[in-house]
């Protein structure tokens, strides 16, 4: 059977537990609690040496990196195949896997420049975020957080999110005029791969970033919440309560954000 390894409310861990869901593949659950750093333990960094989420084993197999895992996801069991047969979908399938590299970085600066932050300087002392931020194995992890921890929306690391987003936003305006996916007619493994981000900047009560500009975004959000993978691999795990306090922080530097996004949009 499959093992899965991930943390409840991390982007990654939903986006393959929604892969879970659309093939309707069996697994066993390995929770790791982000927050008291269990990513970081010496058992699990053999298996994941960057100590981060997801992680899958299959027997011996030990598979990393979300978008890989969802690949490997859709060529087992029965259930239909999420990666087009045509050569030329599945290579725009593999472009829109290919950007949640960046994608991925945008939404980690844009949570812990913003809500992500407000909570760790209000519960945390300096130097417990000092000593859980030392126990980061990759050390350009280390000096993005401790960066963004400091100076938060005045990061320079925000304006590489930003064009990260404005470039995911664009591309998926294009896409989703032509069709209700991101391939057109069918739900796809594009689909799949996106969901987990561009909910969790909803989370952040950062819709705003797409509600006027590129409306079609907030239209597919709303159809990929439907889908009953997105209750099996993210809403069973992110509580409205929490939802509810990340977006009332959100509603507070929302602002400031959007003061600094419509800034950027107009260079």
């Amino acid at each position: 059977m499959l093992e899965l390894y991930h943390g409840a409310t991390s982007v990654c861990s939903s986006k393959v537990r929604i892969g879970l869901g659309e093939k309707g593949l069996d697994w066993k659950s390995h929770p790791i609690n982000l927050a008291k750093g269990e990513q970081n333990t010496p058992d699990y960094l053999l298996l994941n040496p960057k100590g981060v989420v997801p992680t899958v084993v299959d027997g011996d197999l030990v598979v990393v990196e979300s978008s890989v895992i969802l690949e490997y996801f859709d060529s087992l069991g029965t259930g239909p195949r999420l990666m087009p047969e045509d050569p030329r979908d599945c290579a725009r399938a593999r472009v829109w896997l290919a950007r949640c590299i960046d994608v991925h970085a945008a939404i980690n600066t844009m949570t812990f420049s913003t809500v992500g932050r407000s909570r760790i300087l209000a519960s945390v002392t300096p130097e417990g975020s000092d000593a859980s931020i030392q126990r980061m194995p990759n050390p350009a992890a280390r000096t993005k957080r401790r960066d963004l921890l400091k100076n938060g929306l005045e990061s320079l690391y925000v304006a590489d999110a930003f064009f990260a987003l404005r470039t995911l936003f664009d591309e998926m305006q294009k896409a989703l005029e032509r069709g209700p996916w991101l391939l057109g007619e069918d739900y796809s493994l594009a689909d799949t791969a996106l969901i987990s981000y561009v909910d969790r900047l909803d989370r952040l009560g950062f819709s705003g970033l797409w509600d006027s500009r590129t409306p079609q975004v907030g239209r597919w959000l709303t159809a990929s919440r439907a889908r009953p993978s997105y209750q099996e691999g993210v809403s069973d795990y992110a509580g409205d309560a929490d939802t509810d306090s990340m977006r009332a922080v959100g509603a507070m530097i929302w602002p400031d954000l959007q003061q600094k996004w419509e800034r950027f949009l107009s260079l």
